[in-house]
C-alpha cells in the first residue's frame, strides 16, 4: 500500500510512540478493505508498539478504530485515509501512541475539562485541504477526553450517508446525530462552540490587555508579515485574526510564491504562523473586528472593537482583514449554500462524483475549478458574463479540448433553482438578446473574483475605494494618521499573496517610522 519512501517516512515518525495500542480493523471481501487491510499491516510493520485487529465491529466498512490499554480511544476513520487525511492519520497515530500534542497546555485542560457525552461525525473528502483541521481537532478532543469520541467519514467512499444527509459540502460534521457545523474549523473554533461561556472568558481577558504600539488586524500574509516586520524593531505588537491564514488557507496549489516551488495554501499558513511565533507576538485568535474608534487627536490611541465583546488599543493601527469570494447575489445562491452552491471545488468535488455541475466564472480561477472538476463529474458548463473568457490562453487551450465541458459565453446568471433540499438548475440570460434559459444540473461552484472584508470599516473616517478597498500611500498609510493598511483589502492591483507579504512589511515599517517621529 506504501512505497518505501513513504514507509520510511512513517518509519521515522512512529519512533515517538511510546506506548502500546492496537488497530482494529472492520473489513470485508472487498476491493477497498483489502486496500485499507494492506494500509494498516503496513503501519503495524513499523511500529512493535502497533499491533492490528480485523475483528472490528463497526457499522461502517471498511474501518477501523484505534485501541489503547484494550479499550476505544474515541478515533474511527471509515475509509482509507490518504490523500490530505494521510497527516490526520499520523497525528492520530502519535498522539495515541503517547507523543504530545501541539496544543497549549491551556487548550488541553479546556478539553479535558468538557463535561458531556459528545459524538461527532466528519465527512471529508480526501482532495479537500480544509478538511484535516477539522478531523485533526476532533480526534485529539477524543483522544484527551473519554466522553468524546469522533468517526472521520470518507464521504466518497460512503455516498449512501453523503445522500441521505443531503450533504454538499466538506467538511460537514455532525454531533450526536445533528448537523453541528460545516467547513473549515480550528480546534479553537470548535471548542468555543461547545464550551459555553469561553468566548466571554477569552473577550475579557483580551480586554484586559495593555496597549499595543503596532496592532495588526488580521492573520494571513500581509498581517503575517507586518507582525513579524514589527516585532523585529522590539516593540509591542499584537496580532488579532478572525482565522490566522485568511484566505490562504481556502488555496489549494501554490506555485509562484518565490523561493518555494509548490506548496499548499493550509501548509503555508501554518508556516506563516509558526514564523509569526518565533517572535514577541501577541496572537489573538478567533476575533473578528467590528468597529474602528480612531484617535481624537494626533498620536493618540486608536481602538478596535471585536463581534466577541473584547476591544485592543493601540498607537499604531495596520489594518490586513484580506478578502473573500465574491457572491452572485442572485435568488437561491444563499438558500442554497452547501446544499449544492460551492466556493471550492477541490474541498466538495469529490462530493459530485458522475453529477451535473457548473461553474461561474471565466477567469484563472473559474478555468482552473472546470478543469479540475471534469475529471470528476459527468458534465461541466462553464458561464462567462463576458463574451470571451479571461483566463490565461494555455487554460484556456486545456478546457476547450476536454469533451465534458460546455462553455457559455456572454450569460449572465439570474436564479439558481432547487426543489428546498438542494440544487436542480440554474437560470440564466443571454445577454445578446435578452432570452432566458435553464439548465438542469445538481451543483453549482461560484468563482467570480474577491471582494474586500471592509463592511466594518463603513462608518469610520477610513477612504475606500468604489469597490469598497482601503486607499493607501506609498507607505502603507491610509486617510487616518496612524492608521495602515496591507494586502488584498487594500486598492493594491494584483491580489497576490507575495504581494500582500511585500505589502505587510511596507506598513509595519511604515507604523514604525510614524511612531518614532511622534
Amino acid at each position: 500500500m506504501l512505497d518505501d519512501s513513504l514507509k520510511q517516512q512513517l518509519k521515522a515518525y512512529l519512533e515517538r510512540v511510546t506506548r502500546p495500542f492496537e488497530l482494529v480493523a472492520t473489513l470485508d471481501d472487498g476491493d477497498k478493505s483489502r486496500e485499507l487491510h494492506g494500509l494498516l499491516s503496513d503501519i503495524a510493520a513499523l511500529s512493535d508498539h502497533i499491533s492490528l485487529s480485523t475483528e472490528g465491529t463497526d457499522p461502517r466498512t471498511p474501518s477501523f478504530a484505534l485501541y489503547r490499554d484494550g479499550a476505544p480511544t474515541g478515533v474511527v476513520f471509515a475509509g482509507i485515509p490518504m490523500g490530505h487525511e494521510f497527516t490526520s492519520l499520523v497525528l492520530a497515530l502519535l498522539q495515541v501512541g503517547g507523543h504530545p500534542p501541539k496544543a497549549s497546555d491551556e487548550v488541553i485542560e479546556q478539553i479535558q475539562a468538557l463535561d458531556a457525552d459528545m459524538h461527532f461525525e466528519t465527512y471529508f473528502s480526501l482532495s479537500c485541504q480544509n478538511c484535516p483541521d477539522v478531523v485533526q481537532a476532533l480526534n485529539l478532543m477524543a483522544i484527551l477526553n473519554p466522553r468524546i469520541s469522533h468517526d472521520a467519514i470518507d464521504g466518497a467512499l460512503f455516498q449512501d450517508e453523503v445522500e441521505a444527509r443531503e450533504i454538499m459540502s466538506v467538511p460537514s460534521v455532525y454531533l450526536n446525530g445533528e448537523p453541528f457545523d460545516q467547513g473549515r474549523m480550528t480546534l479553537e473554533q470548535i471548542l468555543a462552540k461547545v464550551d459555553t461561556g469561553a468566548e466571554k472568558r477569552e473577550a475579557e481577558k483580551i480586554s484586559a490587555k495593555e496597549s499595543f504600539e503596532v496592532l495588526t488586524i488580521g492573520g494571513g500574509p500581509a498581517g503575517a508579515a507586518a507582525s513579524i516586520y514589527a516585532a523585529r524593531k522590539g516593540i509591542r505588537t499584537g496580532v488579532a485574526a478572525e482565522r490566522f491564514g485568511g484566505q490562504v488557507l481556502d488555496t489549494m496549489a501554490i506555485e509562484n510564491f518565490i523561493s518555494v516551488q509548490e506548496t499548499e495554501g493550509p501548509k503555508l499558513a501554518t508556516a506563516l504562523e509558526e514564523h509569526v511565533k518565533q517572535y514577541d507576538v501577541d496572537i489573538m485568535n478567533l476575533q473578528r473586528a467590528e468597529a474602528l474608534v480612531p484617535s481624537s487627536e494626533p498620536g493618540g490611541e486608536h481602538e478596535v472593537r471585536f463581534a466577541s465583546g473584547a476591544s485592543l488599543r493601540t498607537k499604531t493601527l495596520i489594518l490586513a482583514t484580506g478578502a473573500r469570494w465574491r457572491e452572485m447575489n442572485v435568488p437561491g445562491e444563499a438558500e442554497y449554500r452547501n446544499r449544492g452552491v460551492a466556493y471550492c471545488p477541490h474541498c466538495d468535488g469529490p462530493l459530485f462524483k458522475g453529477k451535473r455541475v457548473a461553474v461561474i466564472g471565466g477567469g484563472n480561477s473559474g478555468v482552473e475549478a472546470a478543469i479540475d472538476l471534469a475529471g470528476i463529474v459527468a458534465h461541466v458548463t462553464l458561464f462567462e458574463f463576458m463574451d470571451e473568457l479571461r483566463a490565461d490562453a494555455v487554460l484556456q487551450k486545456k478546457l476547450r479540448s476536454l469533451p465534458n465541458v460546455e462553455i457559455i459565453s456572454g450569460a449572465r446568471t439570474t436564479e439558481i433553482n432547487g426543489d428546498g433540499n438542494r440544487v436542480t438548475g440554474l437560470s440564466y440570460e443571454e445577454r445578446a438578446s435578452g432570452e432566458l434559459k435553464q439548465v438542469e444540473l445538481e451543483g453549482v461552484f461560484v468563482q467570480i473574483g474577491l471582494v474586500p472584508n471592509t463592511e466594518w470599516l463603513k462608518d469610520s473616517p477610513i477612504e475606500l475605494s468604489e469597490r469598497g478597498e482601503i486607499v493607501t500611500d506609498a507607505h502603507g498609510m491610509t486617510s487616518v494618521p496612524g492608521i495602515f493598511a496591507a494586502g488584498d483589502v487594500t486598492t493594491v492591483p494584483y491580489k497576490q499573496i507575495v504581494i500582500a507579504v511585500g505589502a505587510g512589511a511596507t506598513a509595519a515599517l511604515g507604523a514604525f517610522d510614524y511612531l518614532i517621529r511622534q
